[in-house]
C-alpha cells in the first residue's frame, strides 16, 4: 500500500501518463496528457513538477522527450505490473477493446438483483466508453464468468467502470467423482 497521498487531479494525470506509456513505452508529451485529461498543457507541466518531486515521474529531455512514470507511480496508483497477465476480454458496443487489462471485478448488492452493480477495475484508457454504453466483460480465466451490462457510471481517476448488470453467466461444471 502506498503512503503517497495524491490529489484527484494528480491521480488523473498520473493515470493518463501510465495508460499512454503502456500503449507506446516511449516518453509521453505533456500535450498528449493534456488532451487525454482535457486540461491545459501548462497545467500539466506544473503538475509534472510536483509529481517529479514525489519521484513518480521522470522527465526525458530532447525533441523525443516528455515524461515517463516510475515504478513508484504504478505503486501509488496501486497498479499491478505483470509480465503476462491473464486476459479477460472486454467488449464495448459489441466491439473488442484490445488496449485495456481487466484487473478486478467487484460485485455489489448481489442479494438485491435490481441494484446489483459490477465495478470493473482496469488498466488502459477508458475515455471512449460512456454512460449507458453496452459492455461485456469475460469470460474470466477460472470461473468463466461473463457479465453483460450498461455503463451506470465511470471513475476516470481510478479507471473504474460501474456496470448495471443485465445478464451474468458462470457456467456450472459437473463435479468429477
Amino acid at each position: 500500500m502506498s503512503s503517497i497521498e495524491l490529489t484527484p487531479s494528480q491521480k488523473k494525470i498520473l493515470r493518463a501518463l501510465t495508460n499512454l506509456h503502456k500503449e507506446s513505452e516511449d516518453a509521453i508529451k505533456g500535450e498528449d496528457i493534456a488532451e487525454q485529461v482535457d486540461r491545459n498543457p501548462g497545467t500539466i507541466r506544473n503538475q509534472m513538477q510536483s509529481l517529479k518531486a514525489l519521484q513518480l515521474v521522470e522527465g526525458v529531455p530532447g525533441p523525443k522527450g516528455g515524461y515517463k512514470p516510475t515504478a513508484a507511480a504504478f505503486e501509488a496508483l496501486e497498479i499491478q505490473q505483470m509480465d503476462d497477465p491473464a486476459s479477460v476480454p472486454l467488449e464495448h458496443e459489441g466491439e473488442p477493446v484490445t488496449d485495456v487489462i481487466v484487473e478486478e471485478i467487484d460485485l455489489s448488492s448481489v442479494h438485491h438483483p435490481e441494484l446489483c452493480r459490477a465495478e470493473i477495475h482496469m488498466q488502459g484508457a477508458i475515455s471512449g466508453i460512456h454512460e449507458d454504453d453496452e459492455v461485456t466483460v469475460g469470460p474470466t480465466p477460472l470461473s468463466k464468468l461473463v457479465i453483460d451490462g450498461r455503463v451506470d457510471g465511470k471513475d476516470d481517476t481510478n479507471n473504474i467502470l460501474i456496470l448495471r448488470i443485465e445478464d451474468m453467466i458462470a457456467p456450472a461444471e459437473e463435479p468429477e467423482h
